[in-house]
C-alpha cells in the first residue's frame, strides 16, 4: 500500500516538474523573441528610425535669384525687383494655436493685441494677431488658416519691414515669409507700355522685358538644412548651399530726361492740336542709338494694361505723305537722273496716263529747280521729274532706305509697315509712292531714312539696347549692326541743302535759335473709323543742326486741330530740337552759305 502510495507521489512530482520545464521553455521563447526584437530595433531598424527623424526635419529652400534690373543710357533705374516676401502659415498649427498671456516671465514669447490679451484660440487667434500687421481683415484670415492642409498663401509682395513685424508676434512654426520679389517701375507712364512687364513667375510678358528677358532672368539656388519645431535653421546642419545667380543688368540707349521730355510734350500736343494721338521718336544720326520713342498714351509699366498691349509708338504704321519725297528725291540723284539744279515748269494738277493728280494747293505754273520742288512739296513736280524713274528703280530706293523692312530693334509689336512689289502696283499708285501714298511706315522707319541723308548717306543699324552687365559687374556691348551706304555723299549733301530750303520755309512756325535745320513735312489722308479717307496723318522730320547733324526727330500726329504736317507737328519737333540743344549743349550753327536755287 505505502509503495503504491510512493508512485503515485512520485507521478504527481514528476508531472508538475514537466509542467514547470514547459512553462519555463514558454518563457524562454518569448523572452528570447523580446530580445531578438529589441536587438533588431536598436542594432538594425536604429539607424532607419533615425533617418526618418532626420528626413522629417529636413528642408530644401529655394534660394530666388533677383531680376536684372532696365536702365537708360546714364544708369538711371527705370525698372528693379525689390526684396518682397510672400506670408504663409499652417492652418494645422493654426488651430492648434493657444495663446500665452504677457507677465514678467513670458514677456519676450507672449501674445496681445495693443496691450490686451488676443480673447480667443486657435486660426481665430492668429488671424487677429495678424490682421494690423497685414492690414487685413481678421475674420479673413482666420478663415484662410481654418482649412485643411499646412500650406496656405495669406498675402504677396509684403515688404521686409511688415515681414519683421510678423516675427516680432512670436508665431514661428505657424507665419513665416518666403522670398520673393517685386517689379517696380520708377517713372509710371513714361516708357509704358515700351517697358512692359512681367506675370506672376517673374517672366517679361511685353516690351522690353520680354525682348531682354533671357538677359535680365536670373538663375535659382538652394539650402538644405534641418529645421526645428519653431521652422527655424538647426545650427550645423546645412548640407548643401547654392548660391543664387541675380539676371543681368541691362542698359537701354533710351535718355530718361530726353523720354522725360518728348513724353511731355507729346500729351500737351495732343491737347493743344486736339489730336488722336501723337507719337515720337529722337535718334543720334551718327551711331543709330534711339534716345526717345514716345507717345501721348497714359499706360503705366508693369499694369495689365502695359502687359497685354503695345507702344503705340512701336505699334502704329502710317502713310508718310510727302515726308517720303525725300526717298524718291534721293533716287533721282543718285541714279544720276537728275541734279537738284533741274528746272522744271510745274503746274498744280495734271493727268498721267488717265490718272489726275494734283498739288495740296492751288497755284498757277511755277519756275522750280528740284530743290524748289521738295520746298514747296510738290506732288506734280515729282511726277514730272520721275518720267523716266522705272518702277523698279522707285521700289528699289524705298527698300533701301528700309521702307517695308524690320528695324532690326525686334520690338514686340513692331510692324515693318506695308509695301507691295512694284509688279503689283496700279497705274495710281506708280506715282503716289514717290510722294509717300501708297504704302505705310512706323516712325522708326521713316526717322531713319531721314537719318541715312543726315548721316552722309550711311544708314546705321538702330538699336534701343546699349549694353548687359551680369553679376559680377562684367559689361558686354550689344553688338552694333553694320553700316550700309545707301547714297553718296554729296547726294547727301545736296538733299541736306535742298531739306534746308524746306525748314527755311516753316522758320515762321518751327524753329530754334541759333541752329539751323534741315527737314520734310508730311500729310496724308488716312482711312479713318468710318471706311473713308476722313483722318489726317500730320508728320514732320527734321535733322539739327543742319550744318553739323546730331540728331533726327520725327513728329507724328492724328486728326489734329491744324491739318498741315508743317503747322502742327512741326512746332513740337521744335520744341524737342530745343530741349536737345539745350541738354546736350551743342554748338551754334555758323551762317548757311551755298543754298541751292529753288527758283529759276
Amino acid at each position: 500500500m505505502k509503495t503504491f502510495q510512493r508512485i503515485v507521489q512520485f507521478a504527481k512530482v514528476k508531472t508538475f516538474a514537466c509542467k514547470c520545464i514547459a512553462i519555463g521553455a514558454a518563457l524562454a521563447v518569448v523572452a528570447t523573441a523580446c530580445l531578438i526584437q529589441l536587438a533588431s530595433t536598436q542594432l538594425i531598424g536604429g539607424r532607419q528610425t533615425a533617418q526618418a527623424a532626420t528626413a522629417s526635419r529636413t528642408l530644401t529652400v529655394t534660394l530666388s535669384a533677383k531680376r536684372g534690373r532696365i536702365l537708360d543710357t546714364n544708369g538711371t533705374v527705370l525698372a528693379q525687383s525689390v526684396e518682397r516676401y510672400t506670408i504663409v502659415g499652417n492652418p494645422e498649427a493654426a488651430q492648434e494655436f493657444k495663446p500665452i498671456t504677457c507677465n514678467d516671465d513670458t514677456r519676450d514669447y507672449c501674445h496681445e493685441i495693443d496691450g490686451k490679451p488676443v480673447g480667443t484660440t486657435g486660426a481665430a487667434a492668429v488671424g487677429r494677431l495678424l490682421a494690423g500687421v497685414l492690414d487685413m481683415n481678421a475674420m479673413e484670415l482666420g478663415a484662410a488658416l481654418a482649412g485643411t492642409g499646412q500650406y496656405v498663401i495669406l498675402k504677396k509682395d509684403v515688404t521686409p519691414q511688415v515681414k519683421r513685424s510678423i516675427e516680432a508676434l512670436h508665431l514661428g512654426g505657424i507665419i513665416w515669409g518666403e522670398l520673393s520679389s517685386e517689379r517696380l517701375y520708377s517713372d509710371g507712364d513714361l516708357m509704358g507700355a515700351l517697358l512692359g512687364g512681367v506675370n506672376d513667375e517673374g517672366t517679361g510678358v511685353a516690351g522690353i522685358e520680354q525682348i531682354e528677358n533671357d538677359a535680365l532672368t536670373g538663375t535659382d539656388g538652394h539650402e538644405t538644412y534641418q529645421r526645428g519645431n519653431g521652422g527655424e535653421e538647426i545650427p550645423g546642419t546645412m548640407t548643401e548651399s547654392v548660391a543664387a545667380k541675380n539676371g543681368d543688368d541691362v542698359n537701354l540707349t533710351i535718355d530718361r530726361d530726353v523720354q522725360w521730355y518728348v513724353k511731355k510734350t507729346l500729351k500737351e500736343a495732343k491737347s493743344k492740336y486736339g489730336a488722336a494721338w501723337a507719337i515720337a521718336v529722337v535718334q543720334d544720326v551718327r551711331t543709330g542709338e534711339i534716345m526717345a520713342l514716345a507717345d501721348s498714351d497714359e499706360v503705366t509699366a508693369g499694369t495689365d494694361e502695359a502687359k497685354m498691349g503695345t507702344s503705340r509708338a512701336v505699334s502704329e504704321t502710317f502713310e508718310p505723305g510727302s515726308v517720303g519725297k525725300v526717298i524718291s528725291m534721293s533716287g533721282y540723284l543718285q541714279t544720276g537722273l537728275h541734279k537738284m539744279t533741274d528746272q522744271f515748269t510745274v503746274p498744280d494738277h495734271m493727268t498721267v496716263e488717265g490718272q489726275t493728280y494734283q498739288d495740296s494747293s492751288d497755284h498757277g505754273t511755277q519756275r522750280w529747280t528740284l530743290a524748289g520742288i521738295l520746298q514747296n512739296s510738290s506732288n506734280i513736280g515729282m511726277i514730272m521729274a520721275a518720267s523716266n524713274f522705272t518702277d523698279e528703280q522707285r521700289y528699289e530706293y524705298l527698300t533701301k532706305f528700309g521702307i517695308g523692312q524690320s528695324t532690326g530693334l525686334n520690338l514686340p509689336g513692331e510692324s515693318a509697315g506695308w509695301l507691295t512689289s512694284a509688279s503689283a502696283w496700279d497705274l495710281r499708285t506708280r506715282n503716289t509712292v514717290l510722294f509717300g501714298q501708297g504704302y505705310t511706315v512706323n516712325i522708326m522707319q521713316l526717322n531713319n531714312a531721314v537719318a541715312t541723308i543726315a548721316n552722309k548717306g550711311v544708314k546705321e543699324q538702330q538699336s534701343i539696347i546699349k549694353s548687359t552687365t551680369d553679376a559680377n559687374g562684367t559689361t558686354t556691348q550689344t553688338k552694333k549692326g553694320e553700316s550700309t551706304r545707301i547714297i553718296d555723299e554729296q547726294v547727301a549733301s545736296d538733299m541736306m541743302n535742298a531739306m534746308e530750303s524746306v525748314a527755311e520755309s516753316y522758320s515762321k512756325f518751327v524753329h530754334v535759335d541759333g541752329y539751323r535745320m534741315a527737314a520734310k513735312s508730311g500729310t496724308a489722308e488716312v482711312q479713318g473709323s468710318d471706311g473713308k479717307l476722313s483722318s489726317i496723318i500730320s508728320d514732320y522730320s527734321v535733322v539739327i543742326p543742319a550744318d553739323n547733324p546730331r540728331y533726327a526727330v520725327t513728329v507724328v500726329m492724328k486728326d489734329p486741330d491744324g491739318t498741315y504736317g508743317g503747322l502742327t507737328a512741326g512746332p513740337v519737333s521744335a520744341q524737342i530740337c530745343e530741349f536737345l540743344m539745350q541738354k546736350y549743349e551743342v554748338p551754334v550753327s555758323s551762317a548757311r552759305k551755298n543754298a541751292i536755287p529753288v527758283t529759276w
